[in-house]
């Protein structure tokens, strides 16, 4: 899915910051956005989101292997 390296770099972001909460954050921006009525705004974090979902699946299969 992380095709986009700009999606990509602001999951990295995401995850950084908020840590195991930003899935949570990166879907009430997505959502905030939507009720706005900004769906562009709202489509581009909903990839955001995935991206979010791959990065911490990928860290969780990573630290897994490592126990």
């Amino acid at each position: 899915m992380m095709e986009d390296p700009e999606i990509r770099r602001a999951a990295w972001l995401m995850v950084e910051r908020y840590g195991d909460e930003a899935g949570f954050v990166t879907a009430a921006r997505a959502d905030k956005l939507m009720d706005a009525g900004d769906l562009d705004g709202a489509a581009v974090w909903r990839r955001i989101l995935e991206a979010v979902e791959e990065l911490q699946r990928t860290e969780r299969t990573s630290d897994d292997q490592v126990n």
